[in-house]
């Protein structure tokens, strides 16, 4: 009898034991070896975020990096603000080791590098509060200005000494940052004493309170106007209202919405996406207030992007895909009419002067990821952008497309609808013809060279899901894409794989907006497993950090160590609820107000979700979802069943919507391609000693590929290489490094023959033309909105046949990596306009940096040729007013 009561008692513990085992087994969401995502909880090693109520939850999740301050402090020095000291990968290092709170460097000479090479035990950390003073020798640029007039930098550009507004540093260690483009004076060396001995002094190792996220949400903010999400899921409940809170913080009172609490303002790319993901059904009226906000002269404003926004910039046309989003919840037809004028308007300019005719793609930087040497190889300069071609920015331009031509349709303007429709087609094909890559498997990030353009082999998160959510790609594409694309242990990287050498941030980074688009293209691909991994790397960093940070680091998860970041960023808040309005419910209206649905739920996700107070149209509407699976197994409105699985709002009134799943598991047979965050090799500088294409060795390379005009010839082992270039043909040569996993590094900056280019050179300016700008070099012409509208000059050639040709010019009218003051005109050849000459700006006031403007096809006949450079309405660019250059040279070679 005693045994058999051990016996009894012995099976209750290890069946009560099993029972709690398998209830946290169903309670989990999903589980990886970095993090798991319970209904209630999250845990990431030893940190846990936990859910109080619906409108409360806990984190005691603290950054690594809060307290890990190394005493070893890289650090470069920069001319204007310019990546322009040393060569790229190459640092100044010191090793602080304070004394009574303070430290000061010995005195480091311009341009040669200085490192301390002591070794440093991981976790010996610098004191906090620590004073640094660093001292710099700036002799060799001072005593270039004294003799020449310029200093000439490793890159071969000559900064003017009229030109000099400073010398400053940049570095990994806050208060210093590698921001070179956004370098104040803040970070500006002063020489007190004119010796030429310039000092600044940081407090290093600061505490800032600013970086630490809160232990406790709770929400205080009134969010009732809003609809209302329940259900048996506490972690999505709490994370919806979370979400809401900061759509209120983030809502301002001229009735527009700010991009973030670090981001003050309407900013076109990010109000666009935003109210694509969740925006145009929350709150409509404050979204087309915000896009009301980016429109000029009737047309979009491109309000961000490298050396004066557009054209080196291009993906303003996302303002179409919110537009049309906001009209579809609302059925509002007076916006629908105001809308198409601005998208109808601002494709006719693109066509026109982003349209690549070689390819029949758009041309500019890749969408949101504007930061050059972010997602670019370093030689790449903004002209150079100009010319690249990018999968998102294309995808874009398709939709707004799409868009207009469904606008148009509405409008009664068949004709205006057939030519997007076309127009939209022929981008569709170019995409897949030119950017989708069969070994891969999905769409390469861009195309990019000089007066070649190659594939650059890269996956990029964004393009990829646009391609997918918008039809680029079939259904057997896109399910294609979903499977193989490579994602990270934290998610949905930018890109990949990474640039070495290059802080996080659309580097080595994972966004939650583009997270959520790369959800909701896994939703519509119907993969369930991607999509688990998807949903757990929104909902891991919501909770932990308890807000929605603008990016966090690919590498580990962590919100610091970013270039920069937000707290309540608006597409990052827009995409967590995007997970229910777009992938559980799968809303979607068309242009005729019927609201179907094309709900993906998970099956650990399944349960009863509950959406109350939304309001499309004029209808408000309670949508209730159970189940899992993306099949509608029963679909009723107001109690009775509907076959078509359909609502039309132009009816109005209040309804009660039930979908009933049909609990299919859209995890069976599906795979995600999880790999481990890598990183590509150093970009090779190469350079052309006669006919030998030389460059330094690269650590990792197991083989280079030689590049002649953009095709790959050769894979030598060594660091040179034999040409054999073309007597009278204009060539281009460039080098790529391969790792061992098959992966490219990006191709060397492009050299052609110094003596071909020598030879083929022609001055534009008239010497006798009088030049207003202050600090202009000498035989140069002005080109303005008011001065030298037209241009004339011959060109002489021996041969008819293809041409690139090119201008040298200068643009001092603002910084090279912002503002909106890019000079554009259109260059015309035997009196038809041929092409498009961009001079992105170079410098604010440096009206003496000469450089090259982008690469240009042309067809020329033998002997004289015409060249015009001309103003038309089409090269107005985002700032109107100013529109200015200097023009130099023309240089010119045969291709064919």
């Amino acid at each position: 009898m005693k045994k058999y009561i051990i016996k009894s008692i012995l099976f209750l513990v290890l069946a009560c034991g099993f029972i709690a085992c398998s209830e946290r087994k169903n309670e989990l969401l999903y589980s990886s070896d970095t993090y798991q995502v319970y209904k209630d909880h999250v845990v990431q090693g030893e940190y846990e975020a936990k859910v109080v109520s619906d409108k409360e939850m806990t984190s005691n999740y603290k950054s690594p990096l809060q307290d890990a301050y190394s005493r070893a402090v890289e650090f470069k020095f920069s001319i204007n603000g310019k990546d322009d000291e040393l060569p790229y990968g190459i640092n100044h290092r010191v090793v602080i080791r304070p004394e009574n709170g303070a430290f000061t460097t010995k005195t480091i000479k311009f341009g040669e590098p200085w490192a301390m090479d002591e070794q440093l035990d991981p976790m010996d950390w610098l004191e906090e509060n620590t004073k640094v003073t660093f001292k710099l020798d700036m002799s060799p640029v001072l005593n270039a200005f004294k003799e020449k007039g310029y200093y000439e930098d490793l890159h071969g550009d000559k900064i003017y000494k009229d030109d000099f507004k400073g010398v400053f540093i940049a570095g990994g260690s806050a208060p210093l940052r590698w921001d070179f483009e956004n370098l104040s004076e803040r970070e500006q060396l002063q020489d007190e004493n004119g010796d030429g001995i310039y000092e600044a002094t940081f407090v290093m190792n600061a505490p800032d309170p600013e970086k630490q996220t809160s232990p406790v949400w709770t929400s205080s903010k009134n969010i009732e106007k809003y609809p209302t999400f329940t259900s048996d899921i506490p972690l999505i409940n709490a994370l919806y209202n979370l979400a809401l809170n900061e759509l209120v913080a983030d809502s301002e009172a001229d009735g527009t919405f700010r991009t973030g609490k670090e981001w003050g303002g309407v900013w076109t790319r990010d109000i666009s996406y935003s109210i694509v993901l969740s925006l145009s059904i929350l709150d409509p009226d404050r979204a087309i207030t915000s896009l009301r906000k980016k429109v000029k002269r009737n047309r979009v404003i491109q309000d961000t992007g490298s050396g004066g926004a557009w054209p080196v910039s291009s993906d303003r046309m996302t303002w179409a895909l919110a537009a049309w989003n906001v009209y579809t919840v609302t059925g509002d037809k007076a916006w629908l009419k105001e809308a198409y004028k601005v998208i109808s308007n601002s494709i006719e300019d693109d066509m026109l002067v982003v349209y690549d005719d070689e390819t029949g793609l758009m041309r500019g930087e890749s969408s949101f990821l504007d930061w050059r040497k972010q997602t670019y190889p370093r030689w790449m300069d903004n002209n150079d952008i100009y010319r690249s071609l990018n999968l998102g920015t294309n995808v874009v331009h398709f939709e707004a497309m799409n868009i207009a031509s469904r606008m148009a349709n509405i409008l009664g303007k068949g004709k205006d609808a057939e030519r997007y429709s076309t127009l939209a087609s022929d981008l569709k094909n170019a995409i897949n013809k030119h950017l989708w890559m069969d070994k891969e498997g999905y769409y390469a990030q861009y195309m990019y060279g000089r007066n070649e353009m190659i594939v650059a082999p890269k996956y990029e998160a964004l393009g990829e899901a646009l391609a997918i959510i918008f039809g680029v790609s079939d259904a057997e594409r896109s399910k294609e894409i979903v499977a193989k694309s490579p994602i990270v242990p934290f998610g949905a990287a930018c890109v990949y794989p990474q640039i070495p050498g290059i802080p996080p941030y659309h580097n080595n980074g994972i966004w939650p907006f583009v997270q959520a688009y790369w959800n909701i293209a896994t939703a519509k691909a119907a993969n369930g497993t991607a999509l688990e991994q998807g949903l757990a790397s929104i909902y891991r960093p919501a909770a932990l950090f308890l807000t929605n940070k603008e990016n966090f680091v690919a590498e580990d998860g962590d919100y610091m160590g970013t270039e920069v970041n937000s707290d309540e960023m608006l597409w990052s808040l827009s995409g967590n609820m995007a997970m229910i309005y777009k992938v559980f419910f799968g809303i979607n209206i068309d242009q005729n107000g019927v609201l179907t649905f094309s709900p993906t739920v998970p099956k650990v996700y399944g349960g009863k979700k509950q959406l109350n107070n939304v309001k499309l149209w004029n209808d408000n509407l309670s949508i209730s979802l159970v189940g899992y699976g993306n099949e509608i197994k029963s679909f009723k409105v107001d109690g009775k069943e509907v076959s078509a699985k359909a609502l039309s709002l132009e009816g109005g009134g209040s309804h009660k919507i039930e979908i009933l799943l049909a609990n299919n598991d859209i995890t069976e047979g599906t795979t995600s391609n999880k790999v481990p965050n890598r990183f590509h090799l150093e970009t090779p500088q190469a350079d052309l000693k006669g006919n030998t294409l030389t460059w330094k060795a690269i650590d990792g390379a197991v083989k280079y590929e030689v590049l002649v005009n953009g095709k790959v010839i050769a894979s030598p082992k060594s660091t040179e290489y034999k040409l054999s270039p073309s007597n009278n043909l204009l060539e281009e040569f460039a080098v790529r490094a391969v790792d061992q996993y098959g992966y490219l590094s990006y191709i060397s900056e492009p050299v052609i023959s110094k003596n071909y280019q020598s030879k083929n050179i022609s001055k534009v300016a008239r010497v006798d033309q009088k030049i207003t700008i202050k600090g202009a070099p000498n035989n140069v012409i002005e080109v303005s909105k008011s001065k030298n509208k037209k241009v004339k000059f011959d060109l002489n050639v021996k041969e008819a046949g293809e041409y690139i040709v090119w201008f040298s010019y200068a643009n001092g009218s603002g910084p090279w990596n912002t503002d909106n003051k890019c000079a554009i005109r259109a260059l015309a050849v035997n009196g038809q306009e041929v092409e498009t000459i961009v001079m992105a700006q170079r410098g604010t006031g440096e009206w003496s940096s000469i450089g090259n403007t982008n690469r240009m096809k042309v067809n020329l006949k033998p002997g004289k040729n015409q060249i015009q450079i001309l103003l038309k309405e089409h090269n107005e660019n985002m700032n109107v007013d100013v529109n200015t250059a200097l023009i130099e040279n023309i240089y010119y070679g045969k291709t064919k």
